[in-house]
């Protein structure tokens, strides 16, 4: 299997830490190693592993030949713009299928945490044997732990006939829910969450997008002449619509299989996930860098450079950076990204 990782994301909930030039992948947010190191480390240790490839833009591809080590840099493929996660993934495959036309391709995200690396190379293997048996697009679910409205869901059908690789058909599947209906979904027993990480023999792909997303397959064929050229195809990158992999594909095709994964996993999409996998003091805090809580609890302190002190406040998220400091409620942290919106109209390029 060739695996590929999507790179690309700004992370823009987890501002002020994150950057344009320095964004959440690249960040040591758990651990001491960049989350796209961890990513990269946790692949390489698979044995039916032939080789890894990174998807990112044209600033932060010269960062992550520096930074990560372990990928060729050859192998760091640049989209020219960022046109989210189909138009990457179909980039990726076109460079992957000059190598291999009959290749198995795993598409996993930069930047979460999976914790029990037998059991996630268990599941990829499932994965792959359901891509080849089948001929499916497959994708790796997570059984659910509570009413999450932050993640999208996976529908499964309980009788499958590929349980033995805890593989089961997928019947539909769901957008962010509200939360009465991630109560609904927790309780039935017939969801899993959406963990973003996908296997598919290169064909099957391919014959799907033509199928599905026809004028994205339409310039992949255009591209795909002018990488064997070594020409630039900006232009016609320019020419594609921006679409997700869910929506463009997964939600459109039959014949899709989702493995249920037994591994621990946490996407870290904001400071709230950072709280809940860190390690708490007295009070149910966390303090990350110099600070201190007094007559308070379950608060998040990231402070970089200087002392933070919160005295008599429960349930805040406090991040403090050279030039700029962030104060939300925990509960609000999802906001974080109407904020960078925020600046981004404001033309305050000094602080994104």
């Amino acid at each position: 299997m060739y695996c590929v990782i999507m790179a690309g994301g700004r992370g823009t909930r987890f501002w002020p830490s994150s950057r344009k030039e320095n964004p959440k992948q690249l960040l040591k947010i758990v651990g001491n190693e960049p989350m796209l190191q961890m990513t990269v480390d946790r692949l390489k240790k698979m044995k039916n592993m032939e080789d890894i490839f990174i998807v990112a833009g044209p600033d932060l591809a010269p960062k992550i030949r520096k930074m990560i080590k372990g990928v060729k840099p050859k192998n760091i493929i640049i989209e020219p713009s960022g046109k989210s996660t189909a138009p990457a993934i179909g980039l990726a495959a076109l460079h992957i299928k000059k190598l291999r036309e009959d290749a198995v391709i795993g598409v996993f995200p930069a930047d979460h945490i999976i914790v029990g690396a037998q059991k996630f190379a268990k599941a990829v293997r499932s994965a792959i044997q359901l891509a080849n048996k089948n001929g499916s697009l497959v994708t790796i679910g997570i059984e659910p732990t509570y009413a999450s409205t932050g993640y999208g869901y996976i529908q499964y059908d309980h009788n499958s006939p590929e349980d033995h690789l805890n593989g089961f058909k997928v019947k539909t599947f769901a957008e962010k829910p509200h939360p009465a209906l991630a109560e609904r979904f927790l309780e039935s027993g017939d969801f899993l969450w959406n963990g973003g990480m996908f296997v598919w023999k290169i064909d099957t792909f391919f014959d799907k997008i033509a199928k599905h997303m026809p004028d994205l397959s339409d310039q992949l064929g255009k591209i795909e002449k002018r990488i064997a050229k070594k020409q630039d195809f900006t232009r016609l990158w320019n020419n594609i619509e921006t679409e997700s992999i869910d929506y463009g594909l997964m939600e459109k095709s039959s014949e899709i299989y989702v493995v249920k994964a037994e591994f621990e996993w946490n996407d870290i999409g904001s400071w709230e996930s950072v709280y809940d996998v860190s390690p708490k003091s007295k009070g149910k805090n966390v303090i990350r860098g110099e600070g201190v809580v007094l007559e308070g609890q379950n608060n998040l302190i990231q402070s970089n450079g200087h002392f933070t002190a919160v005295i008599g406040a429960d349930n805040l998220v406090v991040v403090n950076t050279e030039d700029a400091t962030l104060v939300v409620p925990r509960a609000k942290v999802e906001d974080v990204k109407a904020l960078v919106n925020y600046l981004e109209k404001k033309k305050r390029n000094d602080l994104l």
